[in-house]
């Protein structure tokens, strides 16, 4: 059995991590949820501990891997209109796909209309809603006062602007910037190893995330909420599977069966681990080692992607806005659908690297087509586990924009993509 548990791609390890935890989650929550020791010892305190260390480290390569990933990338394009060009594709693909996931959501929200025919009141679901900051706001804080303190908050929207300004810069120092680009290239490999060895405690940090998630929530938390959970569920699901799978067939020429199979871990880290920075050190090996784009796509198209493209988001917004409304028993016209559309792609970007961003997005959209904010409340009880699967199509949408983008730019290595097995040598 050992011997089998060895010979087992992480793949395999990861998917079946994620079934003992729901497993054993769902079991903790039926049977042993009133007894103190398990729930203190187990629940709050094994599982607990074995998540938040797994998370911990990933979280702890995400800014030295982006940082000096990004730098590397940036260097080797050559050219600082490569970089103007890539970079506007990226940010046309993120909000073309997001504005795409909220009509999908739409969509299927009035088609379906749940919370149809509950007729809440206001005051029965009261909720204190952050203020969304201005654009304005958000655009002069990108840059950097502080290089070191951006780095130290991981706020990544100022370290992708720094790193891409020294990139730059190492590029126009000619000989003398050739020997930094040297140091980085070495740097990259060591970090990628890291990336190894944390890659190595996947299968045991997901099991942990999991069953405590599963402990912790149950199944009943749902079931008030079934009509709304499964629309967003089904809306989540025919983007990833349906939109994706378009865009890679049509844009990159590529197989999707073959890319969803390569993409299965880092769906898996995202979904047990549900935060899209934390899966930038996955993602970013499996873009480049396993679906073959080059880094200097890659570099810029992952960490970008996981700051600004919230297309689970903006699902998420969709459904909500037409629950909400029925709730309330509010009408909503055409115009207030395409209000929606514009206000939840548009925020994907605007509100890139705030925390409480998901609530604070949602809020946006419902002050602007004149909703209750506090029905935010409503949904929060299954949110959890919507925002796990919403994370892994935010981090599967950043692996499709790697992909299509690199095809245009002749970055795309379809031998490496083609091979089940191979995965690119790391730089020496």
């Amino acid at each position: 059995m050992m011997k089998k548990w060895r010979d087992a791609s992480l793949t395999a390890k990861i998917m079946l991590a994620m079934v003992a935890g729901a497993v054993l989650g769902v079991l903790v929550n039926l049977f042993l949820a009133d007894v103190a020791f398990v729930r203190a010892t187990i629940v709050d305190g094994v599982l607990r501990v074995l998540g938040a260390i797994f998370v911990a480290a990933l979280k702890m390569l995400v800014v030295p891997l982006v940082f000096v990933s990004l730098v590397s990338g940036v260097t080797g394009m050559g050219s600082t209109k490569a970089l103007g060009r890539i970079g506007l594709k990226a940010l046309v693909f993120y909000l073309f796909t997001t504005a795409v996931a909220v009509t999908i959501a739409l969509s299927l929200a009035v088609a379906v209309s749940p919370g149809e025919g509950m007729n809440l009141q206001r005051e029965q679901a009261p909720v204190a809603a952050k203020e969304a900051p201005a654009l304005a706001d958000v655009i002069i804080g990108m840059v950097p006062a502080n290089p070191v303190q951006a780095m130290a908050e991981a706020n990544m929207l100022q370290i992708i602007v720094f790193a891409l300004l020294f990139g730059v810069a190492v590029t126009m120092a000619g000989e003398r910037g050739r020997h930094v680009l040297n140091f980085f290239n070495d740097l990259n490999a060591v970090i990628m190893h890291m990336v190894d060895l944390v890659m190595a405690l996947a299968p045991l940090g997901v099991f942990a995330l999991i069953a405590r998630t599963f402990a912790t929530q149950g199944l009943d938390v749902f079931r008030p909420m079934l009509g709304y959970f499964l629309v967003v569920l089904a809306a989540l699901l025919l983007h990833a599977f349906g939109t994706f799978s378009l865009l890679l067939r049509v844009f990159a020429r590529m197989s999707p069966l073959r890319f969803f199979a390569k993409m299965r871990p880092v769906m898996a880290f995202a979904f047990s681990t549900a935060s899209s920075s934390a899966t930038i050190p996955v993602n970013m090996k499996t873009v480049e080692d396993r679906l073959g784009v080059d880094n200097s796509v890659a570099s810029f198209t992952v960490p970008l992607g996981a700051t600004i493209n919230m297309d689970g988001t903006a699902i998420m917004q969709g459904v909500a806005t037409v629950f909400i409304a029925n709730v309330y028993g509010i009408n909503l016209g055409m115009g207030d659908f395409l209000m929606v559309i514009v206000t939840a792609t548009l925020a994907s970007v605007g509100t890139a690297g705030v925390p409480g961003v998901g609530l604070i997005m949602l809020a946006m959209v419902l002050k602007q087509v004149g909703l209750p904010v506090e029905g935010v409340a409503l949904i929060i009880g299954v949110d959890r586990l919507l925002d796990m699967v919403r994370t892994a199509v935010n981090v599967t949408g950043d692996a499709v924009a790697s992909c299509v983008i690199a095809r245009s730019e002749n970055a795309l290595d379809m031998d490496v993509f083609l091979d089940n097995g191979a995965e690119r040598p790391a730089t020496a």
